[in-house]
């Protein structure tokens, strides 16, 4: 009779949807410390989820009804063998038990023992692999309701099926075999209705995927989540929130609390080094490599405009001035988006007490068609001791709006100067391509169509695209020092961070690059189908090439364990050299060879190196290349590897507790060799070349969903307008949050008028209001002043147009503070209020907080009741746009701003900083 384990093993295995198991696990098998998962765009399109889950449905009921008939027989054989030797059993007995898989040993003498086999050897090994089938069953209450029936369907399904991989595992490792042939099976939903899987489906559709089986989890901390949150959903991760750190891949926005990188675990993934800031704040970026240039010399870090951050080295701006003269751009130092960006024809014109990053302005930038543009590359960093870094074979290029012309008139014109799309979306005449196969079509190119454009010119794109390598190179030697110093002091495991940098690089007419920032969290916003293309792509190849581990709640919790007694001691490497008999165990693995000389750390890095590069997708791995060390190598120190941005006092030497190591002397070595023991990578300079110039391809269309619009009715709109109008004149009151509601949804209508229709009136109303208001959100300096500029244009308009957008997004983000929990005494209900602001025009809504404040006499979508600072409350003129005119009255000139603004959530790590824009 078949032992209790084995049946186990048969009931707890697990049925994976959507095709076979090995397409959504690679780099090992299943339960191995090398798996991790695998993401993929193709299921983002419903039709395609929909397509393999009908496919894998009928594979299981096929295989299912084959499985039971094999079982059968294999029972009734075993039954007969049985009889033999004992009492025969009751065939009523046999006729409703559920067929199983029987495993048979080998040895019929050990079957006797084979209850009291314990979970070890390679039993423990498969239990640990398969186990995350049995709590995701037990958990199966806890799940919606909608989702209940088919996920009960499965369960009924895969009780009668067989795991053929399990079998085969523990055939070959446990000497057990099984009597029926072993199929390959890919489980689904049965589904017996034939609906099309939707967005609101995602959570469902990965249900059965690993990623749900192994309760794999994700976190998100002040960051844009739409396609990530997408992407982890159907492939079955799980979101955390609050406080739970208990999550397998943190991707937040900001730079990330030292004590959350100090106590991560081995499997935990984080998208932030510690001490980033020091390549993505430009006067640290800017500080950094002009240290390089004086160690360096300035021909080998010739890669920035000369820059210079104020106030402290005004005087040396002017001195620059005196000897070059012409136009310098103003940065803000600590800014995004093109916030607070404005260029001046002399120092002379930046405020004295302004905070910000001055660079010498590129005068003769590369033009398309007359449109300067710029480049947004995406560079991942695996890891910086030894370093690694990867550039995404596609990037976006954004081409300003309005046509360059370098006459100093047209300075104030940020439409023309700056190829931002947050500014230049705001034009009436910006251009958006409608197919993703359009990548030269409108405001907005791929890189690969760039470089066939400019091919077309005879232009040498080789030499650009080995300039914009070796620039992505240098700056990150160039910061790397201190984020090395910093990963060595708190991170603990060396695969715990990554981190993916939006490199803006510009160009010029002689097709030499310049890098202009390096952004911490490139926006992953899609508005476009050549944006979901790409930047969905990106995020799929990244994760990939990452690696979030497969590991089960039971792999997580044992290296919990085993982990935290290592936590309190020093997080350095440690430089371990490996046994004799290790490295005779080591030598016997398949795949490249490896040197038996090297450590456990070393072989550990170079194994994980070689992993990266096998999953890496669309990514080009720069550096380390073939060539790398003779080119870099003079940058990095010969102990250690790591790149010297600070010289070094003659005899002076530094006391380390740690054996020095040289990883990225190692890793070139094993990685490029050329005694021909070890296998070579193929990433050399014509592949990389050609994948670069090569359109970006997709295993199918990925959808581009738009922002649901919802259809308002004008005739419900101003019957709701007639009731809460009422309401307001019988006493009743907007609470604060139902006020900040109506005052966003009111200036979103006059920003979405503003860009359509402009009105010069309106445009000077608006930016009153922001230069009264203060804040962050203040005009630059040369569109201060409406009279400066005398002829209104479409760019004039999209300017303030983004200004009242970066209002509008700070807006948002405090109005998340205020909650209606339950309708107040006094105040209109919250279900009847909402059912207006779904209807409400801009004229009612102007209608609504016109009458509001006239009648109460507070204005409590700018102030707190309890605000020190409140002005009164203006006259509001009756008629047509008569609150936009009162608007600017409403903000005290001389009062604090406090009240106005209580949180910026962007800003709020630089608060001490004046931002303007």
């Amino acid at each position: 009779m078949p032992s209790s384990l084995c049946e186990a093993l048969t009931n707890s295995s697990i049925s994976f949807d959507y095709q076979k198991e090995d397409d959504w696990i690679t780099s090992g098998k299943l339960g191995s410390r090398e798996a991790v998962l695998v993401f993929r765009t193709n299921i983002l399109n419903p039709k395609i989820r929909k397509t393999l889950s009908e496919k894998s449905s009928a594979q299981v009921l096929t295989e299912s009804k084959d499985n039971e008939e094999e079982a059968v027989q294999c029972q009734e054989k075993q039954e007969q063998k049985e009889s033999t030797s004992s009492e025969p059993s009751s065939k009523d007995s046999l006729s409703g038990s559920t067929q199983q898989k029987i495993f048979l040993l080998k040895k019929p003498q050990q079957c006797d023992k084979s209850d009291k086999l314990t979970f070890s050897s390679p039993f423990k090994k498969i239990l640990n692999r398969y186990s995350s089938s049995d709590t995701s069953i037990s958990s199966e209450g806890e799940e919606p309701a909608s989702s209940s029936e088919k996920k009960s369907r499965v369960l009924k399904t895969s009780q009668n099926t067989i795991n053929i991989e399990l079998t085969a595992d523990l055939s070959k490792e446990s000497g057990y075999e099984s009597i029926a042939p072993a199929k390959s099976l890919s489980n689904t939903v049965v589904s017996e209705e034939d609906q099309e899987v939707t967005s609101e489906d995602d959570d469902e559709s990965g249900i059965n995927m690993p990623a749900s089986k192994l309760k794999i989890t994700y976190k998100f901390h002040q960051t844009e989540t739409k396609l990530l949150r997408k992407l982890f959903n159907v492939h079955g991760l799980t979101e955390v929130q609050g406080e739970n750190n208990n999550f397998n891949l943190l991707w937040t926005g900001v730079h990330m609390k030292l004590d959350i990188v100090r106590n991560l675990a081995p499997y935990q993934r984080v998208n932030h080094f510690p001490r980033s800031y020091e390549m993505t704040r430009k006067d640290r970026l800017y500080k950094n490599i002009e240290r390089m240039q004086h160690l360096r010399g300035m021909k080998h870090f010739d890669i920035v405009p000369q820059t210079f951050v104020l106030p402290i080295e005004s005087r040396d701006l002017v001195v620059a001035h005196n000897k070059h003269r012409g136009p310098w751009i103003v940065k803000p130092a600590a800014s995004s988006r093109g916030r607070g960006i404005f260029i001046v024809n002399s120092p002379d014109q930046i405020p004295q007490d302004e905070q910000a990053v001055v660079s010498k302005y590129i005068v003769d930038p590369l033009c398309i068609d007359g449109h300067k543009c710029d480049l947004r590359v995406y560079v991942l960093v695996t890891s910086f001791d030894p370093l690694i870094i990867y550039l995404y074979e596609e990037g976006i290029v954004r081409l300003a709006t309005v046509k360059y012309d370098r006459h100093a008139d047209n300075l104030w014109n940020p439409c023309m100067h700056l190829c931002n799309y947050s500014i230049n979306k705001y034009h009436s005449d910006y251009i958006r391509s409608s197919d993703a196969q359009d990548e030269d079509v409108g405001h907005k190119w791929t890189l690969s169509a760039l470089l066939r454009h400019l091919k077309l010119q005879s232009c040498d794109t080789r030499q650009l695209m080995l300039n914009i390598e070796d620039l992505i190179i240098k700056a990150v030697l160039a910061c790397a020092q201190s984020i090395i110093s910093a990963c060595r002091m708190f991170v603990p495991n060396g695969n715990n961070c990554f981190e993916l940098y939006g490199f803006d690089i510009l160009i010029d007419n002689a097709l030499k690059p310049w890098l202009l920032e390096i952004n911490l969290s490139p926006s992953m916003g899609v508005d476009s189908p050549l944006d979901t293309k790409v930047k969905s792509c990106l995020m799929a190849d990244l994760l990939t090439c990452v690696g979030i581990p497969a590991y089960s709640p039971e792999m997580r919790s044992h290296y919990d364990q085993k982990w935290s007694r290592f936590r309190s001691s020093s997080c350095q490497r440690q430089a371990t050299f490996p046994s004799a008999s290790q490295k005779t165990k080591k030598s016997k693995k398949k795949g490249p060879a490896i040197n038996l000389n090297l450590t456990g750390e070393e072989q550990r890095i170079l194994r994980n190196a070689r992993l990266q590069y096998s999953r890496r997708g669309g990514f080009v791995r720069i550096f380390p290349t073939d060539d790398s060390m003779q080119r870099y190598g003079n940058f990095l120190d010969s102990a250690n590897g790591i790149p010297i941005s600070t010289p070094n006092v003659q005899s002076q030497t530094f006391q380390t507790p740690i054996i020095q190591h040289n990883y990225n002397q190692m890793i070139h070595q094993n990685l490029y060799s050329k005694d021909g023991r070890q296998k070579q990578e193929d990433n050399s300079e014509a592949d990389r070349i050609w994948q670069y110039e090569r359109a970006l391809e997709t295993d199918s269309e990925i959808p581009f969903v738009k922002k649901p619009t919802v259809e308002k009715c004008e005739v419900e709109g101003r019957r709701l307008r007639k009731v809460m109008l009422k309401k307001i004149s019988n006493g009743s009151e907007l609470t604060p949050f139902q006020a900040r509601q109506t005052f966003s949804i009111y200036l979103e209508s006059v920003l979405r008028r503003l860009t359509e229709d402009p009105k010069d009136n309106h445009e000077k109303i608006i930016l009153k209001f922001l230069n009264k208001f203060g804040g962050s959100i203040k005009p630059p300096v040369m569109f201060r002043n409406m009279q400066t500029i005398k002829v209104a244009s479409k760019a004039r308009s999209a300017m303030v147009a983004k200004l009242l957008g970066d209002f509008l997004e700070n807006y948002k983000r405090d109005t998340e503070a205020y909650v209606d929990s339950f309708d107040h005494f006094g105040m209109i209900p919250s279900s009847a209020y909402n059912q207006f602001l779904m209807h409400a025009q801009e004229s009612d809504l102007e209608a609504v907080l016109t009458l509001h404040t006239n009648v109460t006499g507070i204005m409590p979508f700018l102030y707190n009741r309890c605000g020190l600072s409140v002005p009164p409350t203006p006259p509001i003129p009756s008629g047509l746009h008569g609150f936009l005119r009162a608007l600017p009255s409403m903000v005290s000139s001389t009062g604090s701003n406090r009240e106005l603004s209580k949180y910026d959530g962007y800003f709020k790590n630089f608060d001490k900083e004046k931002i303007f824009l």
